[in-house]
């Protein structure tokens, strides 16, 4: 079976976890900037991490037969310092039209400050203007449920958004129908830390049905694995369902919503 990780932070892991994945299946990868461990100090901070998404990255990748796309943006950990925050926006449109970058994400919010608003709102226009895909980060535990009923408010006045272009991840039992229910597609992060466990991921699936939901590791700089992926996927194979139901969930669905961006050349399959 082969698999697509819509969501990992590949320059936070190693040589041995692309081995890993290319054993497992995993075929492409979609990498959001983030946060890199520390804040940056700088526009020219940024503009290195962007060179390393969009230009080294996938050459990374592609030694163990993994395609390798990205996303651009300033994340909501980094957003309270607003002057940085719109410095490092005005990289972004000379980098969209890179046949690596298939939007602007991964945006959203971290405490739900103002100043995290008025960056994420700033990014949403930039997309809006350049007619980009949206990745949506939500923030952890207790403040999710707030902070995804925000973004979901910001997103829905903005005429200029089409929910189906819009990937709101980290969703959760408890605001996977804010997205799913207002048109936008949900992602399952397996990041059992601080996010969902291979079993309620399995249980979400069930639950909620496969439509418009994406399943990835997130895996980056903390307790997190790419093996998340494949260890959801093979507690629905336990459950009983069907090979089928597994290639539409952990490899169609990545392809359905990145496919809306001409750059992604990976196609579903029948099932």
């Amino acid at each position: 079976m082969k698999f697509i990780d819509p969501h990992i932070h590949c320059i936070s892991r190693t040589t041995d976890d692309y081995l890993y994945m290319a054993r497992a299946g995993v075929v492409a990868v979609s990498e959001p900037a983030f946060w890199a461990g520390y804040d940056r100090s700088s526009q020219s901070s940024f503009a290195d991490y962007f060179r390393h998404l969009t230009d080294i990255e996938p050459l990374r990748a592609a030694r163990y037969g993994i395609e390798h796309y990205c996303w651009l943006c300033i994340n909501a950990k980094e957003a309270e310092n607003v002057e940085l925050s719109r410095e490092v926006i005005q990289l972004i449109p000379p980098l969209l039209n890179h046949p690596r970058v298939l939007g602007v994400g991964e945006i959203g919010l971290n405490k739900n400050t103002r100043n995290e608003i008025e960056v994420f709102e700033a990014q949403v226009d930039l997309a809006a203007k350049h007619d980009q895909l949206i990745l949506i980060h939500t923030p952890h535990l207790d403040d999710k449920h707030k902070g995804t009923s925000v973004i979901v408010d910001i997103l829905k006045n903005d005429r200029r958004i089409k929910p189906e272009r819009v990937l709101i991840d980290h969703c959760e039992e408890h605001t996977i129908r804010l997205a799913r229910d207002n048109g936008f597609w949900a992602g399952l992060t397996i990041y059992p830390v601080s996010k969902v466990t291979p079993q309620r991921g399995a249980d979400i699936l069930e639950q909620f049905g496969p439509r418009m939901i994406m399943v990835n590791s997130a895996a980056d700089w903390g307790e997190s694995s790419p093996s998340m992926l494949t260890d959801t996927c093979l507690e629905f194979r336990r459950r009983g369902h069907r090979d089928a139901e597994l290639t539409d969930i952990f490899f169609n669905n990545p392809c359905r919503f990145f496919g809306q961006n001409p750059k992604w050349k990976i196609r579903a399959v029948e099932t």
